[in-house]
């Protein structure tokens, strides 16, 4: 009995050891290039970094840096991160509905279907970027068919300029959004094969209708992908090259970069839980799983 106990422990032990030297080498590239720079730039906030020939120089200041970005110089954050807010406001339900709509219409069977589903996805591999910024610079990315539309008088005369800004923006590169969307397709669509043909099949046998289908059905099987979208998308959004508080951040003064570094950052986690908030809630009133 002593002998049957002691070989479970000895392979219980023998499967943790074999796992934990799996995990070792990320643990390591964590530890080394991820959690030590985050603590050291975290350190430097704190502190004014000069740059000698003998080394690293520090001087503390406490939250010195901290108060000139929140309050004394308050348009270095402000004045071009709130009208970024409202565009993502604007981007992440385009970005979620496009690729979710995409991705059931690549879904169905039809010809040639391997080919349109590389076609959205070739985006990804290409335009990323100096590639991106260079098409914005050019004046790239609008849809030919909003071209000569009234759409500029409508958003002038109707919408606040608070809004209307970030919405113009948006139609000015839309065909770069629609980009941006590969990533969230490709998961919408192996995310849609997870959900069985019998149920289809038993909700037509019933009557059910397509766009009861889609309600009952597909949007409740892909409400955990739904989730990992929204999840990526928004840190998609905030780490995008042409971020005007990414372009802010220098190697001029280490210690006000990190300062503004560490405040964008809890902006980021901020915004993703209002956003989980937001989908927690909707999930809740459409009846769909949501977060625990």
């Amino acid at each position: 009995m002593n002998l049957a106990k002691l070989r479970i422990t000895s392979a219980t032990t023998r499967r943790k050891l074999e796992g934990s030297l799996f995990i070792a080498p990320w643990a390591i590239g964590f530890l080394v290039f991820v959690a030590f720079p985050l603590a050291y730039s975290l350190y430097m906030s704190f502190q004014q970094v000069r740059i000698t020939a003998t080394g690293i120089n520090t001087t503390p200041v406490g939250l010195l840096y901290y108060r000139e970005i929140l309050f004394a110089d308050g348009g270095l954050l402000y004045d071009d991160l709130v009208p970024f807010l409202r565009e993502a406001v604007l981007m992440i339900p385009i970005i979620l509905i496009f690729s979710l709509l995409t991705a059931i219409l690549l879904n169905v069977r039809f010809g040639g279907r391997m080919i349109f589903r590389v076609i959205f996805f070739l985006p990804v591999i290409f335009a990323s970027g100096q590639i991106i910024q260079e098409f914005i610079a050019q004046g790239e990315g609008q849809l030919i068919i909003l071209q000569g539309s009234q759409l500029e008088r409508i958003l002038s005369d109707y919408v606040p300029r608070s809004w209307g800004e970030p919405l113009r923006s948006i139609l000015g590169s839309f065909v770069l959004v629609l980009w941006s969307s590969g990533v969230q397709i490709l998961i919408f669509l192996a995310g849609r094969q997870t959900i069985p043909a019998s149920v289809y099949e038993a909700a037509r046998i019933d009557g059910a209708d397509p766009w009861s289908t889609f309600w009952k059905i597909t949007l409740p099987g892909l409400s955990p992908f739904l989730l990992l979208n929204l999840i990526y998308t928004v840190v998609d959004l905030f780490t995008f090259p042409s971020n005007p508080i990414i372009s802010k951040v220098t190697t001029e003064n280490y210690g006000v970069s990190s300062a503004l570094a560490w405040i964008y950052f809890m902006i980021v986690l901020l915004f993703l839980g209002l956003a989980l908030l937001l989908y927690r809630r909707a999930s809740r009133s459409m009846g769909i799983g949501a977060i625990r």
